[in-house]
């Protein structure tokens, strides 16, 4: 009697399985929303969004009129390489 008992457990196994774990899952999941609660709507911002918002703070805070000349700017780069041949002026 008891092969065929565990034949059978065997054999309907998954018709059997199936069903329990859909219910518990199903009770589980609203157990925990019941604890939980309702969840708070979050603002999802991308990496690109929040370097934005970040770049307009760092240029809140500065004056937007005192800008380096091109003279200025020109200092600090590097020489091209194709005037390297170029006899340099005194």
């Amino acid at each position: 009697m008891w092969p065929i008992l565990w034949t059978a457990m065997r054999t309907y196994a998954p018709y059997v399985t199936f069903p329990v774990a859909l219910v518990v899952g199903a009770v589980g999941y609203h157990l925990e929303w019941a604890i939980r609660g309702t969840p708070k709507p979050r603002k999802e911002e991308s990496i690109q969004e929040l370097r934005e918002e970040r770049k307009l703070q760092e240029k809140a805070g500065t004056d937007s009129t005192q800008v380096l000349s091109l003279k200025e700017k020109l200092e600090f780069t590097p020489r091209a390489a194709l005037n390297r041949n170029r006899p340099e002026e005194s």
